[in-house]
């Protein structure tokens, strides 16, 4: 068993609340976001004021007309003064007043962000934070209809391949928190690589996650096999732990791929095979796609370890029916749920022999709304939760909350969860992990869930028996959803 006890900050594995659920009435739903508070405004009342003018005599009629005229002059002056500080001194914090920062979250609920904003607000009293965990149904739709109506929240959380369909809705970190964070030299590659754009960044994460390869301890020792590292063993391994009834049916399947339908995470499976093969992500799809989509296949169609009929991948693993299964961390909350005696252990992605190794990123970044008012306030409060110490104390938080918390996303905190046998795999691999728009569960409606509907269909073809057809329909229809998102093909 995975000895708990040494696990930084996390309870006892015990069925419990997890954010991120596997159906939609699970997920809380969101809190009606608070009307922006109206700002008064002032009118600037103006007292006339009688000047007593004597009679001018031929001697003194210029040194009055003067002095009248420097009374008159200094009075317009003291009175434009006056209504220039007036229509301005919102711009400014004075005793009182506050500026308000409305903050949409998704996976955490408000309880692990409480007492960093009520730290965050003793230390900057004249800002507040107006924190609400959204529902991710449809999130990314209501998000950028809010922010297009000038109604939607200062900073908000997004995907990381989300970054072309917000093009126009976020404004980029300043370079001074930039390069105070060391935002392109302290955070993971992949990190750079979906937010950089035309020399800036557009959005700071709070954390990341990678795909990683979870195993059934009890199987393997059964069975005295090891976990395997590359593809070859992978594949040997899987075939060694099916175990089928006398009419073939699967009743422990040695790993879950090969098919769309109930394989959790297919398409970043697919994808992260995809380049470690060689082959452009982007496309035209030629030999070396192909074969990465085949291979991926081989497990249903040829070898049979995996197949439609079986409950999804998670909760097959769960059920301790699977002995290999791919996921990113926050299934461990879900796995916790369904088994908290459940004996997993988790190691990296399998790589392809004498090659670069590369592993999968999919990840959540906060952005701040170009068409905010309170940039700077929500900069300030964004460079707070980025300071190591936050960042401890959301994970803590989030461990308490449901487990496991969010992985750091600095590359010098790594070493906090060094020994963490459950987490420590996921930050193994993340300075090679890349990313792309395959990636499952974003539910965008938009970049991730087209494409993978056309690789999803170039699946069911060829288990059907059908040609793929990746070098025509599937390349076509992808190039068409770049195309529409302005995203360039590399």
């Amino acid at each position: 068993m995975v000895d708990t006890e040494s696990l930084p900050n996390r309870p006892p594995r015990s069925p419990g609340s997890f954010s991120r659920s596997e159906s939609a009435g699970d997920i809380p739903t969101p809190a009606t976001t608070p009307e922006p508070v109206a700002q008064e405004e002032g009118a600037v009342v103006a007292r006339a004021v009688d000047i007593p003018v004597n009679e001018p005599t031929a001697t003194k009629s210029s040194f009055g007309l003067k002095k009248v005229l420097l009374i008159v002059v200094g009075l317009l002056f003291l009175i434009g003064a006056g209504y220039y500080w007036w229509q301005n001194k919102s711009a400014s914090f004075t005793p009182g007043q506050e500026t308000r920062i409305d903050y949409w979250g998704l996976w955490e609920p408000e309880s692990v962000m409480a007492g960093l904003i009520e730290e965050f607000e003793k230390e900057n009293p004249k800002i507040k934070v107006n924190y609400t965990q959204q529902n991710i149904v449809d999130y990314r739709q209501r998000l950028q209809s809010a922010l297009a109506s000038g109604s939607g929240p200062d900073i908000f959380r997004i995907h990381n391949t989300w970054l072309p369909m917000f093009a126009n809705d976020l404004a980029p970190v300043p370079n001074e928190l930039a390069s105070s964070l060391s935002l392109e030299t302290n955070y993971y590659p992949v990190v750079k690589e979906s937010l950089f754009v035309g020399g800036r960044f557009y959005g700071l994460p709070l954390m990341i996650d990678t795909l990683a390869l979870f195993y059934n301890k009890e199987i393997f020792n059964q069975h005295q096999l090891s976990v395997p590292q590359d593809w070859d063993q992978f594949r040997q391994v899987a075939n060694q732990l099916t175990i089928r009834d006398e009419k073939g049916r699967i009743l422990q399947s040695g790993a879950a791929m090969g098919t769309a339908s109930n394989v959790d995470h297919w398409s970043d499976i697919l994808g992260l095979m995809t380049i470690q093969n060689g082959a452009s992500i982007a496309g035209p799809y030629g030999i070396d796609a192909q074969q990465a989509l085949d291979f991926f296949l081989i497990f249903a169609k040829q070898d049979q370890v995996w197949d439609q009929a079986l409950p999804e991948s998670t909760r097959a693993f769960a059920g301790g029916k699977l002995a290999l299964y791919f996921a990113p961390s926050w299934r461990i909350i879900n796995l916790n749920e369904l088994n908290p005696n459940l004996d997993f252990g988790v190691v990296p992605v399998p790589q392809l022999p004498e090659r670069e190794p590369i592993s999968w990123a999919t990840f959540w970044v906060e952005g701040v709304s170009v068409r905010s008012e309170k940039q700077a306030a929500a900069w300030q409060f964004l460079d707070f939760l980025s300071q190591e110490e936050s960042l401890e104390r959301i994970f803590k938080a989030g461990s308490q909350a449901h487990y496991v918390g969010q992985l750091y996303p600095k590359i010098d905190m790594a070493g906090k969860l060094k020994q963490d046998p459950l987490l420590a795999p996921f930050l193994e691999q993340a300075p090679y992990a890349r990313s792309w728009y395959l990636s499952s569960r974003t539910a965008d409606n938009g970049l991730n869930d087209t494409i993978i509907k056309y690789f999803e269909d170039a699946v069911n073809r060829s288990l059907m028996g059908a040609n793929s057809e990746m070098e025509t329909t599937v390349s076509q229809g992808v190039a068409s959803v770049l195309s529409k998102y302005q995203v360039s093909q590399r």
